[in-house]
């Protein structure tokens, strides 16, 4: 089964400014959750997205591409398996998704999450 790239997520040291700043430049419509904005979007095509505002410096300055999954699990076995390293373990979603970060081969980290 091919996977497809469902979501993205930008990460920022400040969320004021950052929901700011892409709402200037690109009108996009943004709904604060605590320490994260979801981008409103308003095609039925569009790639689903969200800016969020991490603790650690470190984990400020990212961009991340998250996989649609129905096996969480096994994609993360077979990960593992192949050379890559989970970065974050399952984590579940308040609207019942679930997502995990991974780190590839290369060193780039991307996202899995599971459907709504």
């Amino acid at each position: 089964m091919k996977r497809r790239i469902v979501h993205f997520e930008i990460g920022c040291q400040d969320i004021e400014k950052a929901s700011e700043f892409y709402k200037t430049v690109f009108n996009w419509e943004l709904e604060r959750h605590g320490n994260s904005a979801v981008i409103k979007t308003e095609a039925e095509h569009s790639l689903s997205g969200h800016i969020n505002q991490l603790g650690p410096e470190d984990l400020q300055r990212y961009i991340t591409i998250y996989i649609e999954t129905d096996s969480l699990e096994k994609d993360l076995r077979v990960i593992k398996e192949k050379g890559g390293e989970i970065i974050v373990a399952p984590v579940q979603l308040p609207d019942g998704r679930k997502f995990a970060w991974f780190q590839d081969i290369s060193g780039n980290i991307l996202g899995l999450i599971t459907p709504k």
